[in-house]
């Protein structure tokens, strides 16, 4: 048994169970022994899984290439708001492409980096120390207030904890599911209705009468009310500009698909899936898919237009063409910047795995 494993035990000897996104909580963001604390190297050959990033520095330039053209359309100073910088590598992508090649954009900019983890903030301090009073970190959106320019993250939101639910066929009901403590073993359990599961299941129950006539009896999906908050949030902090976002996701209707009926929560480690969410706590990534609707949704209700939803591959291809259009204002391309771009773009690795969300908040 592992310190983290007794911590989650002794939160569950107080109730019996706990819900399956505070089970996700712990194992992956306590502040000493969660996944992301104790591995600050997930990406790469040597981490857990391959992201963009893992590629090279392409995929920050071609980020670099489409917002410096959105922030050229702001006057006066901008901010860059990036949420979840992991390393701190993207972020440094980012900036080495706007110092050398889009000068007057990054004399306005303001970097900040939204990192609640001490740790982590001193990894990426690390690797951005060249770029000095330029970035500055913030532990969540207390601290930033309105801001002009573009929030984006890439791959944060389906790490958030997410609540679970199976659907009982029988009685046409869903139910949370959580984690309980067996024999030293974590298992599944069925949970109370509470506050948070009572706002999940009020968007479960706007599902069409004749979806719930045909769902399979415990078919699962996971609902992230913080991943909607967060998005909330930076919704009506956008004075002017954009909220953007890169993750693995899908549309609300694509949840119910027969092929799906297990969800979408899956664990990482070495470069594998696993379905076993609830062993080596503490040693593997744990993620799910994020609902796009409901980000839709979100931002639109606080009063931003949605420009685009489209494959990863989709867009920067379209970022490509600006490209094109100002070759004297990007790298030359290399044989290795092309094997890059070929991986970011093709349907079989990085262009259809990622979604790409944009909204827009306009004077």
């Amino acid at each position: 048994m592992t310190e983290l494993e007794d911590i989650i035990r002794s939160e569950i000897g107080q109730d019996g169970a706990i819900s399956f996104a505070r089970f996700m909580e712990l194992a992956l963001y306590h502040p000493s022994h969660g996944y992301y604390e104790r591995h600050l190297k997930q990406t790469g050959r040597e981490g857990d899984f391959f992201t963009s990033v893992s590629v090279g520095s392409l995929y920050g330039e071609l980020l670099g290439v489409d917002f410096a053209r959105r922030l050229r359309t702001l006057s006066g100073s901008v901010q860059l708001i990036e949420a979840g910088a992991h390393d701190g590598q993207l972020a440094r992508d980012l900036l080495d492409y706007q110092r050398e090649y889009e000068q007057e954009v990054f004399r306005r900019l303001d970097y900040i980096i939204i990192e609640p983890s001490p740790s982590r903030a001193q990894k990426q301090f690390d690797t951005l120390a060249k770029y000095g009073g330029k970035v500055r970190w913030v532990r969540d959106w207390s601290e930033v207030g309105e801001y002009r320019g573009i929030c984006f993250s890439n791959e944060l939101i389906d790490a958030m904890p997410v609540h679970v639910f199976r659907w009982d066929a029988e009685i046409r009901r869903w139910n949370e599911w959580g984690v309980t403590n067996v024999r030293s073993q974590f298992h599944w359990k069925p949970l109370p209705t509470d506050k948070q599961s009572q706002s999940a299941l009020k968007l479960l129950a706007r599902l069409p009468s004749e979806l719930k006539d045909v769902l399979p009896n415990q078919f699962t999906v996971e609902i992230c009310p913080e991943g909607v908050s967060w998005w909330l949030r930076a919704a009506h902090a956008l004075e002017e500009g954009w909220l953007f976002t890169v993750d693995y996701g899908l549309l609300q209707d694509d949840f119910f698909q027969p092929h799906r009926s297990r969800g979408t929560l899956r664990a990482y480690s070495k470069h594998r899936a696993t379905s076993g969410l609830l062993d080596a706590v503490g040693e593997q990534d744990i993620t799910a898919h994020v609902n796009f609707s409901l980000l839709i949704g979100a931002g639109e209700s606080a009063g931003l237009k949605t420009e685009q939803f489209l494959h990863q591959g989709f867009y920067l291809k379209g970022v490509v063409e600006q490209i094109e259009a100002r070759t004297h204002s990007f790298p030359l391309w290399t044989a290795m910047r092309y094997r890059q771009l070929r991986s970011l773009l093709h349907p079989e690795h990085l262009g259809r795995a990622f979604k790409v969300l944009i909204q827009r908040r306009a004077l």
